[in-house]
């Protein structure tokens, strides 16, 4: 089992990844640096091989596929996560990787929006998105997570081998912190500078169909995670609207005594039973939710005495 291991998923960045290889086994000679090659076209991994790195491949196209395997993979005491880009100087490695090692930290964020981010990124709408996603995933999850997106973290292996890994693609950074949020793991952010890609390294992230996936995953894991939130506030909705069609046809009645507007009678008290029926669900799933981080608890705890033993 590896002591440190750097982890750095790759699609087509011939350009840049000899250079990210040098600079990361400067400042962490002692760790394995692992390329996984998902279906690049351009002799990356001829490259990475060649730069030193352990070239591995997962040909399920997407991010999240990639970190899925090599999370399976790899044995180490550390991970460190970065992108083959050239957008995260190595200077803040040893320090991230310090505060898992000594510090008892399980995920370090490369914290970028505290730094350079929004001057040297120059893609139209990242900027907006980003704290758009870290407003409301601090909001909803109770966090002070400054930076969701970043492909810059340090993890222990007890968050490497406990943490199920759903997304496919870029969206695998907002599940990796939610996730986080969620089963109070020990977390902390380094703010490190940020980069714009060099000259002839093209970015695989798509502004709007990958935002949209994000947003989406935000979504998914509110009602996963918080189920009674979630649907409280779906409850309060249809219920809104139920007493919307209700009060005319109440005032009517108290008017005229008739109920002339049956159908919309009919239509309000449907949706106040279905407001009920979510609220239910609600209760319902949140008891499993509660149900699910006891067990998550317990397997903590197993991987934990795993872990002491083959030390």
């Amino acid at each position: 089992m590896d002591k440190i291991a750097v982890l750095i998923p790759c699609y087509n960045e011939s350009a840049t990844i000899a250079k990210v290889i040098a600079d990361y086994r400067a400042v962490l000679p002692e760790a394995t640096i692992y390329v996984y090659d998902n279906n690049s076209s351009d002799g990356t991994d001829k490259i990475a091989r060649a730069a030193g790195a352990e070239v591995r491949y997962e040909h399920r196209q997407g991010k999240g596929n990639v970190i899925r395997s090599m999370f399976r993979d790899i044995e180490a005491d550390c991970y460190l996560m970065i992108d083959g880009d050239d957008t995260y100087p190595a200077e803040n490695a040893r320090d991230m990787v310090g505060k898992v090692l000594d510090d008892g930290y399980d995920m370090v964020i490369g914290d970028r929006l505290s730094s350079t981010y929004f001057t040297e990124n120059k893609r139209p709408f990242h900027n907006t998105g980003n704290v758009l996603v870290r407003k409301l995933v601090n909001s909803i999850f109770g966090g002070n997570v400054t930076d969701i997106m970043t492909g810059y973290r340090a993890f222990s292996r007890l968050f490497v081998k406990s943490f199920p890994v759903l997304s496919k693609g870029f969206e695998i950074e907002t599940e990796m912190t939610i996730h986080a949020l969620d089963k109070n793991l020990a977390l902390i952010s380094v703010p490190v500078d940020y980069r714009d890609r060099p000259e002839g390294s093209v970015s695989k992230l798509n502004t709007f169909s990958d935002g949209f996936k994000v947003l989406k995953t935000i979504g998914r894991l509110f009602k996963d995670y918080k189920p009674l939130p979630f649907f409280g506030i779906c409850a309060a909705v249809l219920m809104i609207i139920a007493l919307l069609l209700l009060w005319p046809v109440l005032n009517e009645y108290h008017q005229t005594g008739l109920v002339p507007r049956l159908p919309t009678f009919i239509a309000a008290c449907f949706m106040a039973l279905f407001s009920l029926q979510t609220f239910v669900c609600g209760l319902i799933l949140d008891t499993q939710s509660k149900k699910s981080r006891q067990n998550f608890e317990l397997q903590m705890t197993i991987l934990q005495g795993m872990g002491s033993d083959e030390k």
